[in-house]
C-alpha cells in the first residue's frame, strides 16, 4: 500500500508540475508577480465586459469577479445616473460606476504582446459596461419592447415574402432557361445530327438553380434571425455577433479574392509567354517538317516528335513557374493532393513511360519511318503511323496491326524499303526449295522469268537470286526484287502476283517445289 501511494504521488508530480510548484512557493504579495489562474468573465446583460485573468492580493479571478458583481449590484440599487469612468492607479487602471470603484485592470489581466495597456483596456471595458447598462434599462421599458415586437413581426412578414419570391424566381428561371436551352441546343448539329442532349443540360440547370435558391434562403434566414436577436436588449449581443460574423466572412472572402488577383495575373502572364514560345517553336518545326527549312540535327521525321517534346517541356516549366502564384498552393491540402497525384502517376504510369521512351528511341534512331515496308517479329506490312506509344502496320490484306513501341524495340526489325539502291518502293523476296537433281542455273532462269512476268516488279535494278542454304536434301533459293508500289494494298498484290508466277513457271517447266526429303517420306508412306 505504501508503494502504491508513492507511485500516485510521483504521477501527480508528473502531471501537475506547475500546480505542485505553486503550493511549495509562499503566498504572493502585491509586489510579487501574479501566478497563472483560471479566468473569470464579467458579464452584464449577456455582454462580456471584462475578463479577470490574474490573482490580486491573494484573491483569485473568481473572487475578483464576485466582488465586482457585488459592487455593481450596490451601485445599481442606488438609482444613480449609471455613468462610467476610469482612474489611473499605481497597480493599474480602475473602472468606476457613478464615481464608485467597480474593478481594477492590472498589467497581468491584459495581453501586453498585442500592444494592450491597462488604461486602454479599462476604457474599452467602461464603454462595454455603459452599453450593457443601456440595454438593461431598455429591456425594462414596455414601449421599447412593443416597438421591437412590431419590428420583428414586420421582419418576419418580409422574410416570408422573400422566401415566396425565391420560389417564384426559381420557377421563372427554370422555365425560361429550359426554353432557351431547348431552342439553342437544337441548333447545334453536325451533318444534320444533333450533338447535344438538351435534357441533360436542363437537369443540370435545375440542380444549379436549386442550389442557388437554397443558398439565398439560408442567407435570408441568417439575416432574419440576427435582426430578431438584435431588436431585444438581452439578445442584442448575439445578434451583433451574428452580423459581425457575416460581415467578417464577407470581408474575408473579398480580401482573399483581392489577394488572389495579383497571383492570377502573374499566372496569366506566364501562360501567355509560354503560349507565345510554343507558337514560335511550332512555326519553326512545321517548316522543318515540310522541308522548307534544313537543320543539321533535325529532319522531317523527327520534327513532329521534337515539337511535341518542346511543347511538353515548355508547359511543365510554365506550370512550375506559376505554381507558387496559384491560390491555395501554399496550403497543406493543396500540397497533399499534389503529392498524391504525383505518387499515383509515378506508380500507375510506369508502362506508359516505358512505351513513350521506346517511341522516342524509335523516332530519333530512325529505325522506322512512315510509309516504309518492314517486318517486325512475325508481323509484316507498311508503316502507316508512328505514335508516342504504338506503331501501326497495314498488311494490305484487310488488317491493321497495332504494336506497342516497347515490343517493337525488343524485336528484330527488317526494313525492305532501305536497300541503298532506290529511294522509292520496297524489296520483296520469295524463298523456294528445290532438290539437287535440278541444276541451279535452271532454277535461276525460272525465277527470273517469274519476276519478269510479274507486273509491278521493277526492271532496274534487276532482280537477283541468292542461294541462301545448302541443306541435306534441297537447296534454298531466295529471289529479291524491287517494286515501286507505295500503298499497302499494292504491295500485297505485287507479292501475291509474284508467288503465282513462280508457281506457274515452275509447273510449266516440270520442276517440283517440294523438297526431296518430304517427297521420299511420302513415297514410303504410299508403299506402306
Amino acid at each position: 500500500m505504501t508503494i502504491f501511494r508513492a507511485l500516485l504521488v510521483l504521477a501527480l508530480l508528473a502531471l501537475y508540475p506547475f500546480a505542485w510548484a505553486a503550493e511549495l512557493e509562499p503566498t504572493p504579495t502585491a509586489a510579487a508577480p501574479a501566478q497563472p489562474a483560471v479566468r473569470a468573465d464579467f458579464t452584464v446583460a449577456t455582454r462580456k465586459v471584462f475578463v479577470f485573468r490574474s490573482t490580486l492580493d491573494g484573491h483569485s479571478p473568481q473572487d475578483r469577479l464576485e466582488a465586482a458583481q457585488r459592487r455593481l449590484d450596490k451601485a445599481l440599487s442606488g438609482k444613480g445616473p449609471q455613468r462610467t469612468a476610469t482612474r489611473q492607479l499605481a497597480q493599474g487602471s480602475q473602472v468606476l460606476l457613478d464615481g464608485a470603484p467597480l474593478f481594477l485592470v492590472t498589467p497581468n489581466d491584459i495581453n501586453a504582446l498585442a500592444g494592450d495597456t491597462p488604461h486602454d483596456v479599462a476604457q474599452d471595458s467602461a464603454r462595454k459596461l455603459e452599453r450593457a447598462l443601456a440595454a438593461r434599462r431598455e429591456a425594462s421599458d414596455p414601449r421599447v419592447l412593443v416597438e421591437a415586437a412590431a419590428l420583428c413581426m414586420a421582419a418576419t412578414l418580409a422574410y416570408v415574402v422573400v422566401l415566396r419570391a425565391l420560389v417564384l424566381l426559381r420557377s421563372a428561371v427554370k422555365s425560361r432557361f429550359e426554353r432557351l436551352l431547348g431552342v439553342r441546343l437544337a441548333r447545334v448539329s453536325f451533318r444534320n445530327v444533333r450533338l447535344l442532349d438538351a435534357q441533360l443540360y436542363v437537369s443540370f440547370l435545375r440542380q444549379v438553380t436549386m442550389a442557388v435558391v437554397w443558398g439565398l434562403r439560408l442567407l435570408a434566414t441568417y439575416i432574419w434571425i440576427s435582426f430578431l436577436l438584435g431588436e431585444f436588449a438581452y439578445t442584442r449581443s448575439w445578434g451583433e455577433w451574428l452580423k459581425g460574423y457575416l460581415v467578417e466572412m464577407a470581408v474575408g472572402i473579398g480580401q482573399s479574392m483581392a489577394a488572389a488577383i495579383p497571383g492570377l495575373l502573374v499566372v496569366l502572364v506566364i501562360a501567355a509567354l509560354a503560349r507565345l514560345v510554343m507558337l514560335t517553336a511550332a512555326s519553326v518545326f512545321k517548316r522543318v517538317e515540310s522541308g522548307e527549312l534544313q537543320v543539321g540535327w533535325l529532319d522531317q521525321d523527327t520534327a513532329a516528335p521534337t515539337r511535341r517534346l518542346v511543347n511538353l517541356v515548355i508547359g511543365l516549366f510554365a506550370l512550375a513557374m506559376s505554381y507558387p502564384y496559384l491560390p491555395g498552393s501554399h496550403t497543406a491540402a493543396f500540397q497533399g493532393v499534389t503529392v498524391l497525384a504525383g505518387l499515383m502517376v509515378s506508380i500507375g504510369a510506369s508502362s506508359i513511360v516505358a512505351q513513350g521512351a521506346a517511341g522516342l528511341i524509335l523516332m530519333y534512331t530512325r529505325s522506322l519511318r512512315k510509309g516504309e515496308y518492314v517486318r517486325v517479329g512475325d508481323k509484316e506490312g507498311t508503316v502507316v503511323d508512328m505514335g508516342m506509344f504504338e506503331t501501326r502496320l497495314r498488311t494490305g490484306s484487310g488488317e491493321e496491326v497495332l504494336m506497342p513501341n516497347a515490343w517493337v524495340l525488343s524485336n528484330t526489325t527488317s526494313n525492305f524499303s532501305r536497300d541503298g539502291v532506290t529511294e522509292d518502293g520496297f524489296v520483296t523476296e520469295v524463298k523456294v526449295t528445290v532438290g539437287y537433281d535440278t541444276p541451279w542455273r535452271t532454277v535461276h532462269a525460272l525465277l527470273d522469268d517469274a519476276a519478269a512476268a510479274t507486273q509491278g516488279i521493277a526492271a532496274e535494278p534487276e532482280p537477283f537470286i541468292v542461294q541462301s542454304a545448302l541443306s541435306d536434301f534441297y537447296i534454298e533459293y531466295r529471289l529479291c526484287a524491287h517494286s515501286s508500289a507505295d500503298s499497302p494494298r499494292g504491295r500485297a498484290e505485287v507479292r501475291n502476283a509474284l508467288h503465282q508466277n513462280v508457281l506457274d513457271v515452275f509447273d510449266a517447266a516440270g520442276v517440283r517445289l517440294t523438297s526431296p526429303h518430304f517427297h521420299h517420306v511420302a513415297l514410303q508412306n504410299g508403299r506402306k
